[in-house]
């Protein structure tokens, strides 16, 4: 497992600008990708009644299988998209139910992926990034950005940090 990563694609487009930039990096490097659209995976919920889904058998064979775990999604007002919110939301169910699972996060490593309509963003959104990593003992290893408005056949698409 030494060195194997993923790209978690959370965006509700499956021929999208982020899902192109996912698509040319996983060409370029070789990194398994998998989007969190083809998965039924239900809101965080306090009683745990949404155990049946697809996040913990998700969770479980990511966590097995690679050590950097690498978040691509759009920017949807300010925020990281909604499907990715809900399985952020979900390692919740990590650190209360399925705690020695939650512990293997430890040690592994995160980077970032987004995608907007501008040159750059602030910094601040990535900070639900960095503070689950903190939180878990994760490394955080950076981001990039991506501007679709000028996406294109002769785009360099490039990630410093893996």
């Amino acid at each position: 497992m030494e060195g194997r990563k993923v790209i978690i694609l959370g965006s509700s487009r499956k021929n999208g600008n982020t899902t192109r930039i996912v698509d040319e990096i996983a060409k370029e490097t070789g990194i398994d990708v998998i989007d969190l659209s083809d998965y039924n995976i239900s809101y965080y919920d306090y009683e745990s009644k949404n155990r049946d889904d697809d996040f913990f058998p998700l969770i479980k064979g990511i966590i097995e299988k690679y050590d950097t775990l690498i978040f691509a999604t759009p920017i949807y007002w300010y925020n990281m998209s909604g499907i990715m919110k809900v399985f952020f939301d979900r390692i919740s169910d990590l650190i209360r139910i399925e705690k020695e699972t939650g512990r293997k996060l430890r040690g592994k490593k995160i980077g970032v992926i987004s995608n907007s309509h501008d040159n750059e963003i602030e910094d601040s959104f990535y900070i639900p990034f960095k503070k689950t990593a903190d939180y878990l003992g994760m490394e955080y290893l950076g981001h990039a950005h991506f501007n679709a408005n000028i996406l294109n056949q002769t785009t360099k698409i490039e990630l410093t940090f893996i």
